[in-house]
């Protein structure tokens, strides 16, 4: 009976895989077990053809009540052995539809797919006895892979060597607490999952510690694979707002199917042939409906998805992009997201001297001898690129000296030359200093350096009072200070210590530096206080560097508060909810103190936004409203628990994240406001001439034709709409605020009553002019189609045209030329106005329907700059 890999020795198991344990699988081996175990994933959802997607558009109901009354209408053509323009036409239109649900759906699904790869993890392994970063799908049996505290296991696999490994294995056993893990080997049979402590399982995380271990079994050959069998499939993505669209459209379809059989009702009792009556209620109930306003709605949010990861925000859940919008507070880190994470030299102190210099200037030549000493009493490194570009390597302290020197001709490698060295005594956190001892034309000197507060105690001479004086300055300007301290000696012996090298030292100088705020922060803080969101700083590092860095940021403002974890440790939870709005700054904080803070905001009601990196912020995460990961420094775990990544660790990115899911939301609800206004008005149309003529003013292939040109391409355009330049001035959306407040359903309900006054207006004039009812067809159909068309342009923005600049919507151009161009082909091409039952107009009918037409534009535009600034 063949064991399991836990039974089995490493020599064993490694045998077995055709693995070595230090240079893994060979390239021919990879290949091979490629072809064999295919890629590391869970098994999808079998995807539909296009085919199968293609018929699934028809699954509609309205859709299929239209593909009935299509066969009826030919069924009495053949009977009747008329025209089959009709029922061909109604045909034609349900395949376009079709395949313009085809075109968006498969938008919005590659959009979704690329969005899944940027976002996929990846694992270190080591092949041909080379270590590489992979996808964790290019994993197969045997690949050798390191794991460290935040990683997600990325697959099944033997524990070789292990460091203090712990990992969170609830997702597969149940149990709550870490599991520690061990190398080893396990002889018992049938040991439960729980209990195999030489096994990492795939969707499990690394809580601490490393290791090193063997692939053993990778996809649907997993543990979390056999159960993923019972849950195969994943569902698609439902945005809250989708829902409500989806169940408005079913609201809106039912109050349609009861105005149709008021319609049915009124036409059969006036003697309207039956099939006329049945053609135009079914056209005007699928017109009503806005049918394609879901997939439309998840074209728009898949698109400025896209547009978000080209701006490093990767969004790994369409619903926060509804919940971005709406963003009130956004709680940062401080290191690497609101500054450099590149400590910088900003000041030194020399003693000789006694002066105090900015770096940003030249500087003395006591002043370049510190900089000098402070190389050769380091161990980072300057790393200097191709193109010219200097990287530091090592402690970001000793690289922020090193840095300052190369910028000043003073180069390590040099110094070493020059000055070599005999030998050093080690910076640790007992002693918090670090001896390096160097030979100096012709004398041996210790070089010392450290935390000024160690390093005075160990100085008998030197300028200390212009030392404590300047450490002073400098660390109320929130600096990081390092002192240098030197002294001669006859002789150095390996085995001397800290009390021989480090003691009576002649103090010489002090160095200040800061991690620097990034350019781009502050001008994206400014931004969140103009857009009404709260910029918190929540940071490990010390409160008065984070209230130096918060200040000049222009997150700590007069009157704030910055308070430190020990304080926040004694605030109860009803305490914190009530001073948490004058608080801008926490310091020395815990993961558990970011939930509190989240907890505390949310309870007054603020939509919360939440930086993390580590493991333990995956909670914090989890709790906001917003996650944001870091894309850089973050771990697996942390951006497992995010709805956001941010590929560039930045602060600005999370505002110009929010900027664009304001864009997007409000792009949406004109895209609403534009379907719903159509659709009510051509209601509204039918129903009023049904009561007061018995008359439709259309065919069923007129409200088609039209549906078909304002429902697709204008809609969709409206989605691309460019972001407003003041979409950050306006308050943040309240959470609980629906797609229809501040009175848009009613503004949306009043544009349909206008087409339809509109449209029944020219109708009427036409038919008193012509005499003719296919005259005044050939109206309604123009100023409907027409106004609806150029209705477009007024639901772009709220402000008025002329700011928002006519042809700025290039996608809108396109599309309105494409409707017009539809239009025209039905009013001046004979064959095809014939064929739709209308007549030709004069000029002057021609000129009252053009200018009915564009009438809404007029209102709107008269509206937007006078009576209100807040039209949709």
């Amino acid at each position: 009976m063949q064991q399991n890999p836990y039974q089995m020795t490493e020599a064993e198991l490694l045998s077995q895989l055709g693995s070595h344990e230090e240079s893994g699988l060979t390239n021919q081996a990879y290949q091979q077990k490629r072809q064999e175990f295919g890629p590391n994933k869970l098994a999808e959802g079998k995807k539909k053809t296009k085919l199968q997607q293609f018929l699934h558009q028809f699954k509609d109901v309205m859709i299929l009540i239209l593909l009935l009354a299509a066969g009826i209408s030919f069924f009495i053509a053949l009977m009747e052995k008329e025209g089959y323009f009709e029922p061909f036409l109604i045909l034609f239109i349900v395949v376009l539809n079709a395949i313009i649900g085809l075109v968006q759906e498969g938008k919005a699904e590659r959009a979704l797919d690329a969005l899944k790869k940027m976002s996929a993890p990846k694992a270190r392994v080591i092949r041909e006895g080379q270590e590489r970063i992979i996808d964790a799908a290019d994993l197969v049996p045997g690949d050798l892979i390191f794991l460290e505290a935040g990683d997600y296991v990325p697959a099944d696999g033997r524990i070789l060597q292990s460091s203090s490994l712990k990992t969170e294995e609830s997702a597969l056993t149940g149990e709550s607490e870490p599991e520690e893990k061990r190398a080893g080997t396990l002889e018992k049979g049938n040991i439960p999952l729980g209990d195999r402590t030489n096994m990492v399982y795939a969707g499990c995380s690394v809580t601490y510690g490393t290791a090193k271990a063997v692939v053993t079994a990778t996809g649907m050959g997993t543990e979390i694979g056999k159960i993923a069998e019972l849950i195969a499939g994943s569902p698609d993505t439902r945005t809250p707002l989708q829902l409500k669209l989806e169940k408005l459209g079913k609201l809106i379809g039912f109050l349609a199917m009861g105005i149709c059989l008021v319609i049915f009702a009124i036409g059969a009792l006036s003697g309207m042939a039956i099939i006329d009556i049945f053609m135009i209620a079914v056209a005007l109930a699928v017109s009503a409906i806005p049918e394609g306003l879901p997939a439309i709605v998840t074209v728009v949010l898949a698109i400025g998805v896209q547009k978000m990861v080209k701006k490093n925000a990767i969004i790994r859940k369409l619903p926060a992009v509804e919940t971005l919008g709406s963003t009130s507070v956004i709680c940062s880190d401080k290191t690497g997201t609101l500054t450099q994470n590149r400590m910088t030299l900003t000041h030194l102190f020399s003693a000789s001297s006694n002066e105090l210099v900015s770096m940003e200037g030249d500087i003395s030549s006591e002043a370049k001898m510190l900089l000098l000493w402070g190389a050769l009493c380091s161990e980072g490194k300057v790393l200097i690129t191709d193109e010219g570009d200097m990287a530091g390597i090592g402690d970001p302290t000793e690289t922020s000296i090193l840095l300052e020197g190369e910028r000043r001709g003073i180069r390590k490698d040099q110094a070493m030359e020059q000055y070599p060295r005999l030998g050093t005594l080690p910076f640790d956190s007992d002693r918090k200093m670090m001896a390096s001892i160097h030979k100096m034309d012709g004398k041996i000197i210790v070089i010392v350096k450290g935390a000024f507060d160690i390093l005075a105690d160990r100085c008998s001479s030197g300028n200390l009072e212009g030392g404590h004086q300047a450490n002073r300055d400098m660390s109320l300007q929130a600096l990081r200070v390092l002192a240098l301290g030197m002294k001669e000696i006859e002789d150095y012996d390996p085995s001397m210590t800290s009390g021989e090298l480090e003691s009576n030292l002649e103090f010489k100088g002090l160095f200040g530096m800061i991690d620097p705020p990034r350019p781009e922060a502050a001008e994206a803080v400014a931004l969140c206080g103009e857009a009404g969101i709260r910029a918190v700083m929540i940071t490990g590092d010390h409160v008065l560097t984070a209230s130096a860095i918060a200040r000049e940021l222009g997150i700590l403002k007069e009157g704030d508060r910055a308070v430190s974890g020990a304080e926040l440790s004694e605030m109860s939870e009803d305490q914190l909810a009530e001073q948490v709005e004058g608080i801008s700054v926490y310091a020395r904080v815990s993961p558990e103190d970011k939930i509190r803070i989240i907890r505390a905001w949310q309870k007054k009601g603020a939509v919360v936004s939440m930086t993390g990196d580590g493991v333990n912020d995956a909670p914090a995460l989890k709790a906001a409203d917003i996650g944001c990961a870091m894309g850089i420094t973050g771990t697996d775990v942390a951006k497992g628990a995010s709805d956001m990544i941010l590929s560039d660790d930045n602060f600005a990115t999370i505002v110009d994240a929010v900027r664009e899911g304001r864009g997007i939301y409000e792009n949406i609800r004109h895209t609403v406001g534009f379907l719903l206004g159509t659709n009510i008005g051509e209601v509204l149309i039918v129903l009023a001439a049904m009561v007061i003529w018995q008359v439709s003013p259309f065919l069923a292939i007129h409200l088609l034709w039209i549906n078909l040109i304002t429902d697709s391409l204008p809609a969709i355009a409206l989605g691309m709409e460019p972001i407003r330049d003041d979409v950050m001035k306006q308050k943040p959306k309240p959470k609980e605020e629906g797609i229809f407040a501040h009175g848009y359903g009613l503004r949306i309900v009043l544009q349909g009553f206008m087409f339809g006054a509109l449209t029944l207006a020219g109708f009427m004039l036409a038919w008193d002019l012509t005499g003719e009812l296919e005259g005044a067809r050939t109206m309604a159909f123009m100023v409907l189609a027409l106004s609806q068309t150029f209705h477009a342009f007024n639901m772009r923005s709220p402000l008025s045209l002329i700011r928002t600049g006519i042809f700025t919507n290039k996608t809108l151009n396109g599309a309105t030329l494409i409707s017009l161009s539809l239009v025209m082909l039905v009013l001046f091409v004979p064959p095809v106005q014939a064929a739709f039952g209308l007549i030709p107009l004069t000029g002057q009918l021609y000129g009252i329907g053009l200018a009915l037409a564009f009438v809404p534009i007029l209102v709107l535009e008269f509206y937007k700059n006078t009576l209100g600034k807040k039209a949709p």
